[in-house]
């Protein structure tokens, strides 16, 4: 048995941790010396203290660690990790999304009035038949997760899947979680429905707003700020139903996200003239 002091030593865990360890309920003392009221720890509670220290370096909280102390095997400790795992790969993803919002502001500022201009044109899209999967994701950078669910359902079945890809948006406004977003890929042959797995012909549309949007996807908010002064000084048209997003080059081709190139498509119509300007 060791005192507090001496199996601080041998476990490298300072004596302020082990008593807090002690007042949690995590790591109790062996026993308490009667005479002395000394704290005496025992070797065999090495692994389970070395647990604790691991469990709450990635991250876990008391109650978390206490849960998976109360698991005589590791399959319970496992999928907390696995759980743990998964929570600090999304606080990393919105983090990066921090600083990539911190470089684009900064840029901004010194830019001042050069900013990126955007040439916005109209075109008219046809119908494409199209293999689509639509659901309500996380938010939008969850999306390449939903493009390899769709890619892997059509390797099972053997579908040819085209390069002309897209995303539809269907919220009526933007969504910071829960994002309903379909995406499509032009197919050659028709097929059968399956779940959210959907064949069928898209609906043309006639007046299609587009501009190019190079660079990291942090550049498409600015995109959307230039299509807003697009739209006021072209008052004759008006937003009308879902927009498009094709991403030409991207995660899965290109390397440098500053080479990414993201076309924006919004649909229009134009506004009907009042009696009074005609």
């Amino acid at each position: 048995m060791f005192r507090i002091g001496e199996f601080s030593k041998l476990t490298q865990v300072s004596v302020r941790m082990l008593r807090y360890y002690d007042e949690t309920g995590l790591l109790k003392p062996a026993e308490i010396d009667t005479w002395t009221g000394y704290r005496m720890y025992s070797v065999e509670q090495i692994p389970t203290l070395n647990k604790i220290i691991y469990l709450r370096d990635s991250g876990f909280n008391v109650s978390e660690i206490a849960i998976a102390l109360s698991c005589d095997d590791n399959t319970l400790t496992i999928e907390l990790l696995d759980k743990k795992q998964c929570e600090i790969k999304k606080n990393m993803q919105l983090e990066q999304e921090k600083l990539m919002k911190i470089e684009t502001a900064k840029q901004e500022l010194l830019n001042g009035k050069n900013e990126i201009h955007y040439n916005v044109s109209i075109k008219s899209i046809p119908s494409y038949y199209v293999l689509s999967l639509r659901k309500v994701i996380p938010n939008y950078y969850a999306e390449g997760e939903l493009w390899k669910e769709l890619s892997d359902f059509a390797k099972e079945r053997n579908i040819d899947l085209s390069e002309d890809t897209f995303s539809i948006y269907h919220d009526e406004d933007y969504r910071e979680e829960n994002v309903d977003v379909e995406l499509c890929v032009k197919v050659n042959k028709s097929g059968q429905d399956i779940g959210n797995f959907k064949f069928y012909y898209t609906n043309p549309v006639p007046i299609m707003a587009c501009t190019m949007v190079y660079g990291d996807f942090s550049n498409i908010s600015i995109a959307y700020n230039v299509f807003a002064k697009w739209l006021q000084k072209n008052s004759q048209y008006m937003m009308y139903g879902e927009n498009r997003q094709i991403v030409h080059r991207g995660p899965w081709n290109e390397k440098d996200p500053q080479k990414y190139l993201t076309e924006i498509q919004i649909p229009l119509k134009k506004m009907e003239k009042t009696s009074c300007e005609n």
